[in-house]
């Protein structure tokens, strides 16, 4: 049987706790905005996301470097 039985064991107790029911429920209710944004809006939003994105990449780069030392692989 292996992992599949354990899974399915945990699929079928969320189940009847209505666990997956109520979150697709709640997903559906909100998949779609209810308020009009303007494009300066959006634009705003997009910017955050790739600024998000930028941080999350030097942040990695950071760790990378310190783990590392450095972008060269020479070790102090």
């Amino acid at each position: 049987m292996g992992n599949n039985g354990i899974l399915n064991g945990w699929k079928e107790k969320l189940n009847n706790i209505g666990f997956i029911r109520q979150v697709r429920e709640i997903n559906k209710r909100y998949s779609k905005p209810k308020i009009k944004m303007t494009p300066m809006v959006k634009y705003a939003l997009l910017f955050l996301q790739i600024y998000l994105i930028v941080l999350i990449l030097l942040l990695g780069l950071k760790f990378y470097m310190i783990i590392h030392g450095g972008l060269t692989g020479v070790s102090p």
